[in-house]
């Protein structure tokens, strides 16, 4: 009886009644035509919803009897409709059910700023601040009854070194890296143009210094990573010469060496023979239709006294050009040894770039994505302080990547410091964009200009890869922010302008209010350094020895 009575189960209910209209349809349509009712106009309005229902009927008999599934095995028909809310689930949260200020990475309200700006559109706000300005975490930047006058020159730092015989005028803000392979020609061309036309960097990542960031003379950062590619051996290790006719380029400005990804640190990886075309070949000088692999390690060195002395070789290679590294923290002594030696080599990068675990990638394992590596203001905080502490901090430039979109993003991170910043990439669903599965599509690139693009969101909805990008008005509204707070420029706002609501755990500064007995007992509980780290200055400038002193002579 069970069995008998299973088809008019509420699961399989959809199923039995499709089954049901398709056969009383089939027995409508022989009897209308064998009686002469239904002729040839007439009988379309049977066959239309006879073939509508009998593709339903042989779905739903194919669920039954497939094996991989069992929702659609026990949900014939109706589990359907589980698969496509799930498809559109993005569209629906982004749409409907997120507030402005809600969405990662980015919100759209940051987003709307970020395109309304590349497209010299109207990027101002009324009615107000939508923040909740008294929940924990909020920010702001204390503003002086007395502005600056903003300066008229556009924000930029000097990098190199004193060993520097070719320094570089970098902008404060630039684009950040990512490889010609996960990102289409287009992209890359769009990219430079923007970096020529607002005059700042454009990071090539460490795919290779290919034709198309060629094109139009964007300055380049060439970045090498652990497959040196561009500069590569057969097997897979650093050629000087390769590497001397790049880097001599005019058009590459500095030379840098990843040595992690903030969002995929410690982890190699590999493009699939089939996407290894003959244009990523050339631009990484690899085999085509070879799986192209990037180790997890560099060949070139194997300690930090190592990685210092290629350093000084990339610079030598290069003609004196600026040369660094870029890394997300992991273990803090393992930077602490790269220091150390700095020290007994009297070798030191013109630049370091501090990456966040905040910040994309193309594609990673979950568990690096979220759960590996030091976040960027923590580890800017702890590379900030380290230099300091070896007496290197004035000739060696920090770079931040992560997330940075706004004026009071490059304020806030370059409080009282040399820094050089780049935006942060701007990542969409791959489903949505199928130039990140197969990045080279000739057909539809061809129909694309990169030149309405520059400066503006790369390829558009199209593209995986697609970055916030930097627009003049960027750096406008940058001077008028640090005028507002009473400085000059980001270099000169010092710490304690920004304030947050609490007493941050993870590297936000700490309120210089804090009376000198609160600041001494949290001293004693989490150690003099961590408050001296979080006040943002340096080893051991936060609290003087006199005011702990004093401090326990009241509490006595």
């Amino acid at each position: 009886m069970h069995t008998l009575l299973l088809p008019l189960q509420a699961r399989f209910i959809v199923y039995t009644l499709a089954l049901l209209i398709t056969a009383i349809l089939l027995i409508a349509l022989i009897a209308g035509l064998l009686s002469g009712f239904l002729n040839g106009y007439t009988a379309i309005l049977v066959l239309i919803p006879l073939a509508l229902f009998a593709a339903l009927s042989v779905i739903g008999t194919m669920d039954l009897i497939q094996a991989p599934h069992a929702v659609l095995r026990n949900y014939p028909l109706t589990a359907h409709i589980r698969f496509i809310l799930e498809e559109i689930r993005p569209e629906i949260r982004q749409y409907f059910l997120e507030s402005e200020k809600d969405g990662t990475p980015f919100s759209r309200d940051k987003r709307a700023l970020v395109y309304q700006r590349a497209k010299r559109a109207l990027d101002k706000r009324p009615f107000g601040t939508q923040n909740d300005v008294y929940v924990s975490g909020h920010e702001w930047l204390d503003h002086s009854i007395a502005p600056k006058v903003p300066v008229k020159e556009p924000f930029r730092i000097v990098v190199g070194g004193p060993d520097c015989a070719k320094p570089y005028s970098a902008s404060v803000f630039n684009i950040s890296a990512m490889s010609f392979g996960a990102l289409s020609p287009n992209a890359i061309r769009s990219l430079n143009i923007g970096a020529r036309k607002g005059n700042f960097a454009h990071d090539t990542g460490e795919g290779g210094y290919s034709a198309y960031h060629r094109e139009n003379g964007g300055d380049l950062i060439w970045e090498i990573g652990s497959g040196y590619f561009g500069c590569r051996n057969g097997d897979g290790t650093f050629c000087a010469e390769k590497f001397e006719t790049v880097a001599r380029s005019d058009q590459v400005k500095m030379v840098e060496i990843k040595l992690s990804q903030g969002a995929k640190p410690g982890h190699g990886g590999v493009l699939p023979a089939a996407k290894v075309t003959p244009e990523i070949a050339a631009s990484r000088g690899v085999p085509v239709g070879v799986d192209c692999i990037s180790p997890s390690r560099h060949s070139a060195f194997s300690s930090p006294v190592e990685m210092m002395h290629f350093i000084a070789k990339m610079r030598r290679l290069s003609g004196g050009k600026p040369a660094g590294f870029k890394l997300c923290i992991g273990h803090p002594w393992e930077f602490l040894a790269i220091c150390k030696a700095m020290l007994a080599t009297e070798i030191y990068p013109d630049f370091i770039v501090v990456d966040g675990t905040e910040g994309g990638t193309g594609a990673a394992p979950l568990e690096f994505v979220d759960h590996l590596g030091m976040p960027m203001r923590e580890g800017l905080n702890f590379v900030h302080n380290a230099l300091i502490g070896i007496n290197a901090r004035d000739r060696i430039t920090l770079g931040a990547a992560g997330k940075i979109v706004s004026a009071f993003d490059i304020a806030r991170h370059g409080v009282g410091r040399r820094l050089v910043q780049f935006g942060a990439r701007l990542h969409v669903r791959a489903r949505l964009h199928p130039v990140a599965v197969l990045p080279h599509r000739p057909l539809s690139d061809r129909r694309l200009d990169p030149e309405p693009f520059a400066a503006a969101r790369s390829c558009g909805r199209r593209q995986i890869g697609a970055r916030v990008q930097f627009s003049p008005r960027d750096n406008r509204v940058a001077r008028r922010t640090c005028g507002r707070g009473g400085a000059r420029s980001s270099q000169s706002i010092p710490p304690r302008a920004f304030f947050p609501s609490r007493f941050a755990q993870r590297g936000q500064e700490l309120r210089r209010a804090l009376s000198v007995f609160a600041a001494w007992r949290i001293a004693r509980r989490h150690r003099r350094q961590t408050v001296c780290r979080r006040l943002g200055h340096g080893a051991c400038g936060g609290i003087s020895r006199r005011r702990v002193a004093a401090c326990k002579e009241i509490c006595r």
